[in-house]
């Protein structure tokens, strides 16, 4: 996937950069992103790749299960700077290299994946973090960003504007589905247990849904799925009504969010990643892409493994003031991203 050709997604990291609070202090620095082929992993490595035209020096590592498709997704943007890392979150970290900052981004994070493999997601949630802590913690990392979920606040009050980040909804503790929010949860309470423990500095991001170029195949998860549809000429189909609330965050946003966490977050703390503003049914989402792509909605009944897939959360709306406390601020509507989104992988195909 050559996203270098595209003049939007070029502008797209500039942006995001520009907005990334306190960026100048990862001027010769290095960095390791795991989950670097994933939606946020790529974008993330993608900026600090243009950063460095402009003489920031950052070195960066990418890890990801497979070398291949390191070396598809990054082969038009490798540079000196850029080193693949095949790295299995489940085994103990032996890298010979040490880093100033680590983005943790790496796991399932959709729902096919989880659901086939609930043992799989909560193991690598858990386990996978304490490998990257124990690293960290021996060889002298700056800073540690977990990037959880904004599915840690489960099903929460529907009489609640917004989930800030002292909120905590119900998880039912025995649906198998629950691997992926509890894991998250867990991850969170031993970064802050690193901190408190053992002085690592850990600042935990918790972005609600985020969407853009970097969506892959396999992706299961409702606005892929929108896009995908389009993308190929069809229709989008609604498996139900789409009346779930969410709050929906474009990649340049989001990756900045990170970013502005990981240099000027509070350690020991988490912060939502969300754009003010951009809180609207899972319908009305469907409604923008269609529109976007000229196609239309239609409905259709659900099959069994849209009914495994679907998720018990009917609102998911976070609030953004903490993380706006920071100086950050979002520069995208869902409008805007979803027209980037489609501009941009259209020229892809």
């Amino acid at each position: 996937m050559n996203l270098y050709k595209s003049k939007t997604y070029l502008d797209d990291l500039r942006v995001a950069l520009a907005a990334s609070v306190g960026i100048a202090e990862m001027k010769n620095k290095t960095i390791l992103v795991t989950g670097a082929t994933g939606t946020i992993g790529s974008f993330i490595v993608d900026m600090l790749l243009e950063y460095n035209k402009s003489g920031a020096n950052i070195t960066i590592f990418a890890t990801s299960r497979n070398k291949e498709r390191l070396e598809e997704r990054f082969k038009v943007g490798k540079t000196d700077l850029l080193t693949y890392v095949t790295y299995d979150s489940l085994i103990p970290v032996e890298f010979v290299f040490s880093v100033d900052y680590i983005i943790h981004a790496g796991g399932n994070a959709h729902p096919a994946a989880f659901n086939a493999d609930p043992v799989g997601t909560i193991r690598g949630s858990v386990v996978g973090t304490y490998n990257l802590l124990e690293y960290g913690r021996k060889h002298g990392v700056k800073r540690f960003c977990y990037i959880s979920s904004g599915e840690v606040y489960g099903q929460g009050d529907m009489t609640v504007d917004s989930f800030d980040e002292d909120y905590s909804g119900y998880i039912d503790l025995l649906s198998p589905r629950s691997a992926y929010p509890m894991g998250k949860r867990a991850a969170e309470t031993l970064c802050a247990s690193y901190t408190k423990q053992y002085g690592l500095e850990t600042v935990i991001v918790r972005p609600c849904h985020t969407y853009g170029p970097g969506i892959t195949d396999s992706d299961s998860r409702a606005h892929a799925q929108f896009i995908r549809n389009v993308l190929n000429g069809d229709d989008i189909i609604m498996k139900s009504q789409g009346t779930q609330r969410r709050s929906y965050c474009y990649i340049a946003d989001c990756a900045s969010a990170i970013l502005t966490c990981l240099i000027k977050g509070e350690s020991g703390k988490a912060y939502n990643s969300a754009n003010s503003g951009a809180s609207i049914s899972i319908a009305r989402l469907a409604q923008i892409i269609a529109s976007c792509a000229g196609r239309k909605v239609v409905f259709a009944e659900p099959d069994i493994s849209d009914l495994a897939n679907r998720t018990p959360i009917a609102k998911q709306v976070l609030s953004s003031a903490k993380l706006e406390a920071l100086g950050w601020e979002g520069k995208y509507s869902v409008e805007e991203g979803v027209a980037h989104t489609l501009t941009i992988l259209r020229g892809e195909l």
